[in-house]
């Protein structure tokens, strides 16, 4: 392979990259819990917070403050393993630079 068709495909390589992180920043995905729904974009930017419950009473203030942290992470993965089907094949091919 000659220089000129390696460039070219890094520079196809390079615009996929891209195009697929954008896709990623701008989908939505929700973590759950038992009391609590949080939905983030895929630049980890929290779109919202919704708590199942109508009231607490203090008690339920640690417990809740524990579910908020449960389901945040559970979107936070979700968008961890996206970007991973997405782009892994690329770290792999550029040896783990992604």
């Amino acid at each position: 392979m000659n220089m000129q068709a390696m460039l070219q495909q890094a520079q196809r390589m390079q615009k996929d990259i891209q195009t697929k992180q954008a896709e990623i920043e701008k989908s939505e995905f929700t973590g759950t819990s038992e009391m609590v729904d949080i939905t983030i974009y895929g630049s980890k930017k929290v779109k919202s917070v919704n708590i199942k419950v109508k009231s607490l009473d203090e008690d339920d203030v640690e417990v809740l403050e524990d579910m908020i942290k449960i389901a945040m992470n559970d979107a936070i993965s979700k968008v961890e393993k996206e970007t991973e089907a997405k782009l892994g094949s690329y770290g792999k091919q550029l040896g783990g630079l992604i």
